[in-house]
């Protein structure tokens, strides 16, 4: 399977503070079936977690070695979650943050309590620079789950969804979950991730109920789908059918 969203990239987040946090988890994703991981680290204008791609690369380029050195067996990638703002074409121009895998898809975090009115106005400014436009976890969006038709419209505005395996299990609480149903019935997950910040992690605990539970909703070939064959493709940077 392949991951494409974590906050395994050390010291840069709220993710994993030491190398030695990052290669623990990255373990701990291998033995659940983990081959293939993208680490994307926050990028949120206006805050401490604004780190530049240099320093990003740099531990990037450190933390693979010692996946290489010690043999196990893992691909790793680099990109980033990017918090929504005003600016959020002109870093990307700028080469300020980073797509997954330089690929034209780019994860976008939307708030997760209070509405952005002109969000599509910004996602929009992407998709016109060629920018294909993924957005995390949207079944934690509450304004989404107040209103299904808002994620509805959306998606069908031209972007992709990656939602959290840990929602299916209430991670998020019961609004999220009963949100993810909703989108996997509807066809509208395109990529399943961890969203991974710590070893410890409990949904790896519980990570075979979680596939049990979405294959039972969407069935096995899409699972794989949304799981790896979508995911592969975007590492490729080729197209995904909507």
């Amino acid at each position: 399977m392949v991951d494409v969203h974590s906050h395994i990239l050390y010291g840069i987040d709220d993710g994993c503070t030491t190398i030695e946090e990052s290669i623990e988890t990255l373990i701990n994703l291998k033995n659940k079936g983990f081959n293939k991981i993208i680490v994307t680290p926050h990028f949120i204008e206006g805050s401490r977690y604004v780190a530049d791609n240099a320093l990003k690369k740099e531990r990037f380029k450190q933390l693979k070695k010692i996946v290489e050195e010690k043999n196990l067996g893992i691909e790793l990638y680099l990109g980033n979650e990017i918090y929504i703002n005003a600016n959020i074409h002109e870093h990307v121009m700028n080469r300020e943050i980073y797509t997954l895998n330089k690929s034209r898809y780019i994860l976008v975090e939307l708030p997760l309590y209070s509405e952005i009115n002109n969000v599509e106005d910004y996602l929009y400014e992407l998709k016109l620079q060629g920018y294909i436009p993924v957005i995390a976890h949207p079944e934690r969006y509450e304004y989404f789950q107040k209103d299904y038709n808002k994620a509805k419209r959306l998606y069908e505005s031209g972007v992709l969804y990656q939602c959290n395996y840990a929602s299916i299990i209430d991670k998020y609480g019961k609004d999220a979950n009963k949100l993810l149903c909703y989108l996997l019935k509807n066809n509208m997950v395109t990529f399943m991730a961890t969203d991974i910040h710590k070893p410890t992690f409990s949904l790896l605990d519980k990570f075979d109920e979680v596939k049990n539970k979405i294959i039972n909703i969407v069935g096995e070939d899409k699972f794989n789908d949304i799981s790896c064959n979508n995911a592969i493709k975007m590492l490729n940077d080729e197209e995904i059918k909507y």
